[in-house]
């Protein structure tokens, strides 16, 4: 089951999900708890497409809040590898299938079939100088935009989110303008936004933003998230993010 280097971590504090991780491949970070936490998601009907899927973090998260077929989609043949197993572990591959593919080819793989709801936690950085990059080729991958841009993500989302849906990101505050400029671009109207910060006095360094196919204008700020309180102890609000707050 597992391979060299790879170990199986809680993916939630109540041990009902293991997730498959390794130091040197790939282990989720918070940016991903958050996401599946901030994300619209179908309770019970329609269907769920994460893009970037990493080892499988969001897909698994979600099916604990929703009852609706997700799909996920990985370009590294390891972490979709990881991903498979992760579903097979946690007994839950009636409800999610992994594709090995290039989000930029989705559009193309699903035609005309559309989902409620498309999650992404892309590569952040924009960066050409090696000097930036990391040493694991794993990491540059999902950290750098090696094989996507951010205006591609964002083009391939309106393509495969139906007219009403619901596209659901985690980026950095620094590029926050260039999100909303292609959201609306590509048709996805920004509904909700959500500012993460390591503690109160400190500069925002996640962004959480929701948006939908088609919409309306009517933007909401959600409250901001603290990480950290001043005594460097996890927040009560992120604790029940991470420790299982039930939806």
């Amino acid at each position: 089951m597992l391979k060299k280097d790879e170990r199986i971590d809680d993916l939630l504090a109540d041990q009902t999900m293991q997730i498959i991780q390794s130091p040197t491949v790939f282990s989720f970070s918070i940016d991903a708890v958050l996401l599946a936490d901030f994300a619209s998601a179908p309770k019970t009907r329609g269907k769920i497409l994460d893009l970037c899927s990493g080892n499988g973090v969001i897909p698994l998260l979600l099916s604990q809040r929703s009852a609706v077929p997700i799909t996920g989609v990985e370009l590294q043949a390891r972490l979709y590898d990881m991903a498979c197993r992760s579903i097979k572990l946690n007994d839950v591959a009636e409800q999610i299938k992994m594709i090995h593919g290039d989000l930029k080819e989705m559009p193309s793989y699903f035609k005309n079939d559309k989902f409620d709801l498309v999650t992404v936690n892309p590569p952040y950085f924009k960066t050409d100088n090696k000097k930036h990059q990391n040493a694991n080729d794993y990491l540059t991958i999902a950290r750098h935009e090696i094989y996507c841009t951010l205006e591609e993500v964002i083009q391939s989302c309106s393509k495969l989110v139906k007219s009403g849906g619901k596209v659901a990101m985690v980026h950095r505050p620094s590029r926050f303008v260039d999100i909303v400029s292609l959201f609306r671009q590509y048709k996805i109207e920004p509904k909700r936004i959500q500012f993460v910060y390591p503690k109160e006095g400190k500069e925002a360094n996640i962004l959480l933003i929701e948006g939908i196919r088609d919409g309306s204008p009517d933007l909401k700020f959600l409250s901001p998230l603290y990480t950290f309180d001043q005594k460097g102890n996890y927040t009560k609000e992120l604790e029940g993010i991470l420790y299982g707050r039930k939806n």
